[in-house]
């Protein structure tokens, strides 16, 4: 599988999962309606570990252009694959918002709460205030890059005391996810801690563009939100850990 398909698949993975959890909890007459938030940033952090387990291999499992961004920045992969990647993993998202659609099509026509249709697709601040929403999205992409530019690969020590690379696994996927439901029950109520351009925009589009009954508007002057807040953070991250590696 070439890096390019496993960013598709990943990311697909990611948003179907995560957003048919919103769905799940958000919509009328399914079968965990209205059983709240931690439901929701668990099965995220459940998305997440089953994305990079099946992307981990073969792209990295980014997931996520500002993690893509973040890491060329800090001079782990190289510039000219970013754009490659953000494309694949726009595709993965917008292709799991999609089936989430189709799988809960009566759900969606039977709950007349147009905002809750659209969080399924996208997030929305609890409260509207640009420049703090901005900064829940850099704050919260900031954590997420930050510590996943210090975990490391798991090592054995050999009877001469030099270190074996042993690999971890789908295992090695755990750590990720357990970091993005901490962020989550931390820092995404104020946001619903997109901190992911593609999570974000590509299910927005998707949500634009279906026929979906009683639609709300997709909330496009919000959109630069969650796109520009977790690059900053993903930046300020990998600055971050570049000057501690000279101190």
């Amino acid at each position: 599988m070439s890096a390019f398909v496993a960013e598709i698949i990943g990311t697909f993975l990611l948003i179907l999962l995560g957003g048919g959890v919103v769905a799940n909890v958000v919509l009328e007459k399914t079968k965990s309606n209205d059983l709240g938030w931690m439901v929701i940033t668990t099965a995220w952090g459940f998305a997440v570990f089953v994305g990079v387990s099946v992307a981990g291999p073969y792209s990295g499992a980014h997931l996520n252009p500002a993690v893509t961004i973040g890491l060329a920045v800090a001079e782990k992969f190289e510039w000219n694959l970013v754009l490659g990647y953000i494309i694949a993993q726009f595709i993965g998202a917008m292709l799991g918002s999609f089936l989430v659609w189709v799988m809960y099509r009566d759900h969606f026509k039977v709950t007349a709460d147009g905002e809750l249709k659209k969080a399924v697709f996208c997030t929305a601040p609890a409260i509207r205030n640009y420049s703090s929403n901005l900064i829940s999205e850099i704050i919260g992409c900031f954590v997420l890059v930050f510590v996943v530019l210090y975990f490391t690969d798991a090592n054995l020590n050999d009877v001469d005391n030099r270190q074996i690379p042993i690999g971890l696994g789908s295992l090695g996927a755990l750590p990720v996810a357990i970091l993005v439901w901490g962020i989550g029950l931390s820092l995404g109520g104020t946001t619903g801690y997109a901190i992911n351009p593609a999570r974000d925009l590509g299910p927005r589009i998707v949500h634009a563009i279906l026929p979906i009954k009683n639609k709300v508007s997709s909330d496009w002057s919000y959109a630069w939100v969650p796109i520009i807040g977790p690059i900053i953070g993903a930046v300020a991250a990998a600055l971050l850990s570049i000057f501690l590696t000279t101190l």
